[in-house]
């Protein structure tokens, strides 16, 4: 790994990997040195060199669970997941596996809560076991996916914006139970009401629910205007071919479990969809976990997914620092 002058005291930083831009991986420059310890006493400097990078792999600390959770009280007051959009089990106070999909299907690169308006700034993933293979959370730069995106593309998203359609159904997706996690019906009109969700309940117990969004968010840090939404994502044309043509012999597409439209409900042509995940695609890079990895990820900055596995793998999360859209636009 190539040395790089840096503020922090016996930390050694380099690429995160070849040609992996400004993203860095840190180690320790001797034994013994605790993760937790070195986010205390440095929080400023390691404040900074997270800014620059956008993200920062920290390997060779010997982390465990315990001083995971310690790293992230330190730098921010961690979050809880609501409004989720995954299933997850929350293992610690505020710190949850992550998604708990099927080892052998890939999750599409996001910004966490980019269908939301409120989303955290700061990102928290510990490994604590490494898959036999695969697994890898690949990790796209989002100031150069906006740019590589069509202008003319980029200004459509930007005035018609994203509306993210859900519809929860008992043994359909996640429940409305569990995606905001209440049996109130009253909690979840009342979350809704307060974060600019439109809610509706249909028979059966079931709940539909739209937001629009902007598509584009201004990094509150650098300034830059990126990318910033989950259009790609909760789109029907993400399922693959044999899922979605099942899901649409059943549902209408505003029936559909999760669905997105322009925030006037007009329909998002299928093939910009596929050139912005083109965009993710190529302006990304993977690195191999190893037990013990620490990232910490700036939630604007860099999109992240997760490939498929074999074996067990384990890796935690944690969410901190809240940003609102509810806050004004800049012009």
């Amino acid at each position: 790994m190539n040395e790089l002058i840096t503020e922090i005291p016996d930390v050694l930083t380099g690429p995160l990997v070849r040609e992996s831009g400004r993203l860095l991986m840190a180690k320790p420059a001797g034994q013994g040195m605790r993760l937790p310890d070195l986010v205390q006493q440095h929080r400023a400097a390691l404040d900074a060199l997270l800014a620059g990078a956008g993200g920062v792999l920290f390997r060779g600390f010997g982390v465990t669970e315990a001083a995971f959770a310690e790293v992230v009280g330190a730098l921010c007051e961690p979050l809880s997941y609501v409004y989720r959009s995954t299933p997850r089990t929350e293992v610690g106070a505020r710190i949850y596996t992550a998604t708990e999909y099927s080892a052998a299907h890939e999750i599409p690169m996001h910004c966490e809560n980019a269908y939301q308006r409120d989303w955290p700034m700061r990102l928290f993933f510990f490994c604590d076991q490494a898959a036999r293979r695969g697994g890898e959370t690949p990790l796209a730069d989002m100031d150069r996916v906006t740019e590589a995106l069509d202008p003319a593309l980029v200004d459509r998203f930007a005035r018609k914006r994203v509306m993210y359609v859900r519809n929860y159904r008992p043994g359909l997706d996640l429940p409305w139970q569990t995606v905001f996690q209440t049996t109130e019906r009253g909690e979840v009109e009342r979350y809704c009401d307060a974060h600019d969700i439109a809610w509706e309940w249909l028979a059966g117990d079931a709940l539909r629910t739209r937001q629009v969004c902007d598509a584009l968010a201004t990094h509150p840090v650098t300034g830059r205007l990126v990318w910033f939404n989950q259009a790609h994502l909760f789109h029907v044309s993400s399922l693959p071919a044999a899922v979605r043509d099942a899901m649409l012999a059943v549902y209408a597409a505003d029936e559909l479990p999760r669905h997105a439209y322009f925030g006037d409900g007009s329909p998002i042509d299928e093939a910009d969809l596929a050139r912005i995940r083109d965009a993710f695609a190529a302006h990304s890079v993977m690195f191999p976990w190893q037990s013990g990895d620490v990232l910490i990820l700036d939630n604007m900055a860099f999109a992240h997914g997760r490939r498929p596995f074999e074996g067990d793998r384990r890796v935690l999360v944690a969410m901190g620092d809240a940003v609102s859209r509810a806050r004004p636009r800049p012009a």
